[in-house]
């Protein structure tokens, strides 16, 4: 499945990019740049976050345990 039409990255390319960078640095913090870079690209229009997000969520070796618990929830934190 598409998820980036403007850069033409697939669910499957979010999801090799992150076991690649996970075998590369078992610690490392994978984000949505992160990801991009890794696939040479950058992102254009932005309308593709949410679903690019959605797929990072889902893949095995991406874990919310992953984030540092003072990186967790700060959205909450600022519109309290």
């Amino acid at each position: 499945m598409i998820v980036c039409s403007c850069q033409r990255i697939s669910n499957g390319d979010i999801h090799a990019a992150i076991d690649w960078m996970r075998a590369a640095d078992p610690l490392t913090l994978i984000t949505p740049g992160k990801v991009y870079r890794a696939l040479g690209k950058s992102p254009a229009c932005g309308g593709c976050i949410r679903l690019f997000v959605r797929e990072m969520r889902g893949n095995p070796r991406l874990r919310i345990a992953d984030v540092p618990a003072e990186l967790c929830n700060l959205r909450a934190a600022v519109d309290e």
